[in-house]
């Protein structure tokens, strides 16, 4: 098995390959101008399945040509097998993943504890419904619950974030007897038919009928809003924005509080349903708030009448580093939180979480789930709560996240294209610019390039923002300092490379 995925890591290490590994982790030749990968001791299995030729027929055959439209890569990685922070492509080629499957895979990919978990909890019972009570179902829930704050305890779980947001958003009119749900604008709240109306994006939104009674207010970005200075938000660095503020004062964030209150008074009704805010926006590019925009926003949306909504999809379980859950650091308490993504290490689970009151005004009619708390999840969701605490997760995402937030910060002075740096623990945006004075969003087809640059040395993360500007790292939270470094290497080449070209 070494010698074959050895021989197959030696077919591909050709010009511009990055740190090739064989599969044992044993270092291949590999050309002298892009950073060396760090050593994995495991090796996968060989590929034997379908060629990638097959794939791409099929893809295009039978596929919606939405999947086709998704992916990422003029030249596609052909993903085999996934261990930790690592995944390797059919070819036998390792690559360093700092996107998780979109923030999805928390504490590693097969981590063994959780696929143990996996594989026995499937060979007792793979599903029965809630209908039943059986005891993953409430042990996962008590679990669940004893990490958030009271009154936040009565759990309801579904099969992903876009479900969840779609309940709790029934649950705020149901409770208020309210209608209209306020967001921010580069929001992504989910792409269902009601939660298409919570996200704030123009890419996934349809010339259709929809999010009725939903309005988009201004988001406050520090960096590329109107208001910002260099004290404004909860992260390791700041802008590099000028502030004149007093201590324990920041003008951004009345500005963008009053514009909040603006909105109160021209776009909705005097009594509202609900505010949904994500902790640190995810598909919107990390983009950070002033420290107390959410607090004065949750004062604000309580007076009329509101419940507070932190969609936690992407930023819970640890991934900030300071706090279990992303609205933690902004010192607040929703009446309702939302998860999915990490809460099952890439399987389909997610969970509204909320007070007594509220779920009993749900609990007024009949709703049901048919997966939605099926054993299988329970077992998984508990096992990775378990390998959270027992592997220190939190703990490495601020320490690692601290760290790779600083070496990338260093970048941004050294680079005239790189804007902003910024984030918390492992949810990290790097938002790419023409030039720093006018800020105008570096081209798509810049971001290609440097994208695919980055994927060809070996290393996988994301983009996003309103513009596409915007490259996201959020790797499973396994990470350490030596990957830390290989992906700021990688990126100082690939923007090197591509100043270079320009």
């Amino acid at each position: 098995m070494m010698r074959a995925a050895t021989r197959l890591a030696a077919r591909f290490n050709g010009p511009g390959v990055a740190g090739l590994h064989s599969a044992g982790g044993a270092l291949s030749q590999r050309s002298p101008d892009v950073p060396q990968m760090p050593p994995c001791g495991f090796t996968p299995e060989e590929y034997r399945g379908m060629s990638k030729e097959q794939m791409l027929a099929i893809r295009t055959r039978a596929c919606n040509p939405m999947t086709t439209k998704v992916t990422h890569y003029k030249k596609p990685v052909f993903v085999h097998q996934g261990h930790m922070q690592w995944l390797w492509d059919v070819d036998g080629r390792r690559y360093l993943d700092l996107f998780a499957g979109v923030a999805t895979v928390s504490v590693g990919h097969c981590h063994p504890k959780v696929a143990a978990a996996a594989e026995q909890q499937a060979k007792r019972l793979w599903h029965t419904t809630s209908i039943y009570p059986h005891a993953p179902l409430h042990e996962y829930c008590e679990k669940l619950a004893s990490h958030l704050p009271e009154p936040l305890q009565a759990v309801y779980l579904t099969n992903s974030g876009s479900e969840a947001n779609d309940l709790a958003m029934l649950m705020a009119r149901l409770h208020t007897g309210n209608f209209d749900v306020i967001t921010l604008r580069g929001s992504y709240h989910g792409g269902g038919p009601q939660t298409l109306g919570l996200t704030s994006n123009a890419a996934y939104k349809y010339p259709i009928a929809n999010g009725f009674g939903c309005t988009n207010t201004m988001c406050p970005d520090v960096f590329r809003g109107p208001w910002g200075g260099s004290h404004c938000r909860d992260s390791p660095v700041q802008t590099t924005r000028d502030c004149s503020c007093a201590p324990g004062h920041c003008v951004a964030n009345e500005h963008y509080i009053g514009q909040l209150k603006e909105t109160f008074d021209t776009s909705v009704p005097r009594r509202i349903a609900a505010f949904f805010g994500e902790p640190i926006q995810g598909v919107g590019g990390a983009v950070q708030y002033p420290n107390n925009y959410l607090k004065e926003a949750f004062q604000l949306v309580r007076e009329r009448g509101g419940v507070c909504i932190a969609d936690e999809v992407q930023t819970g379980f640890g991934r900030t580093g300071s706090h279990f859950w992303g609205f933690q650091g902004h010192d607040v308490m929703p009446d309702i939180v939302t998860m999915a993504k990490g809460i099952g290490n890439g399987f389909p689970m997610g969970a509204v979480v909320t007070t007594p009151e509220i779920a009993a005004s749900f609990a007024t009619g009949v709703h049901f789930n048919t997966f939605g708390g099926n054993p299988l999840a329970c077992a998984i969701g508990s096992s990775v709560l378990d390998s959270i605490r027992e592997d220190g997760t939190q703990q490495i995402s601020l320490r690692v996240g601290t760290y790779l937030l600083t070496r990338l910060a260093q970048l941004r002075d050294k680079y005239e294209v790189v804007g902003d740096v910024r984030g918390k623990g492992l949810m990290i945006g790097v938002e790419m610019v023409k030039d720093k004075v006018s800020k105008e969003p570096l081209s798509p087809e810049a971001m290609n390039e440097i994208f695919e640059d980055i994927k060809d040395m070996g290393v996988l993360i994301g983009k996003g923002g309103v513009y596409g500007q915007t490259f996201r790292i959020k790797p499973p939270m396994c990470i350490t300092k030596e990957d830390a470094d290989f992906f700021v290497a990688v990126f100082d080449r690939s923007i090197h490379n591509y100043m270079d070209r320009r």
